[in-house]
């Protein structure tokens, strides 16, 4: 079973972590939503319309473009541009209702609040949530059989299989040769965050580390967890021809998808 310091030292180094990469400035984790991200950080590079949000996420109920204004020292004609501006870039969400649930004679007033949007961009792309995700389900599901990396291994490759299994009942692709199912693999891995490069015809590699810094705190069981990851994917895509295999590269991802290494047939005595 898992022990209470095996889940402690994960947690430190996934938050720990964390707290370190956004004092240096390396952002956050990434997610499948980084164009409207990065739309979002766009929207935001004006002080003014950050000082409003600022504002807006602080004051827990919907806000009036007259208390917008106020809080940044500005006019309502003005605030009102810039309000909308983070409305068409999916910060902020607007509508019309009476402030404090009181309707007053004339216009109800147009009042503005956070949209929900999960801004975070990161370059090159990171999966952080991913192993947190990974670690988590193996905390909840480790078997009395099971060492705590066996369960992490485990559960890795039966979310790799799910996510496979998934594409491959929505493109149906038949039979997968070794080429078609490294493209059909990258564009699966690419859409769940991962930066995957074709090498040759017949090899396709990661370029980053998705978990990076996490990685250098436990290369061998992180890079392990990613690769079973990768394998899961293979799995559910019907990939039979090709594998994941470990073959770290000096700053790139330690996983590599090639062809099946199959053992040569031994000769026959006679031949």
């Amino acid at each position: 079973m898992l022990t209470e310091s095996w889940v402690t030292d994960i947690a430190t180094i996934f938050v720990g972590d964390m707290v370190d990469s956004v004092k240096t400035g390396e952002t956050a984790m990434s997610t499948p939503n980084t164009d409207a991200s990065i739309r979002a950080v766009a929207a935001l590079e004006d002080e003014l319309r950050r000082g409003m949000y600022t504002f807006i996420r602080q004051a827990s109920r919907p806000v009036s473009r007259d208390e917008a204004a106020g809080a940044v020292g500005i006019s309502r004609k003005l605030a009102a541009f810039h309000l909308d501006k983070l409305v068409e870039a999916g910060v902020l969400r607007a509508h019309y209702a009476a402030l404090s649930g009181i309707r007053k004679v004339g216009r109800t007033p147009k009042v503005y609040e956070p949209s929900g949007l999960d801004i975070r961009v990161n370059f090159p792309l990171r999966q952080h949530e991913l192993l947190a995700a990974i670690l988590l389900d193996a905390v909840l599901t480790e078997g009395a059989d099971e060492s705590a990396r066996t369960a992490a291994v485990r559960v890795a490759e039966g979310n790799g299989t799910a996510v496979g299994a998934e594409e491959q009942q929505r493109s149906k692709p038949g039979r997968l040769g070794i080429e078609r199912a490294l493209t059909l693999a990258a564009q699966v891995l690419a859409t769940h965050g991962f930066t995957p490069t074709r090498e040759a015809p017949n090899r396709l590699r990661l370029r980053d580390c998705p978990f990076h810094p996490l990685t250098t705190k436990a290369p061998g069981f992180v890079c392990e967890v990613n690769r079973s990851f990768c394998a899961g994917v293979l799995a559910g895509l019907n990939a039979t021809a090709v594998e994941a295999v470990l073959e770290p590269h000096a700053g790139a991802c330690c996983v590599e998808l090639r062809p099946i290494e199959r053992e040569s047939r031994k000769p026959h005595s006679g031949d």
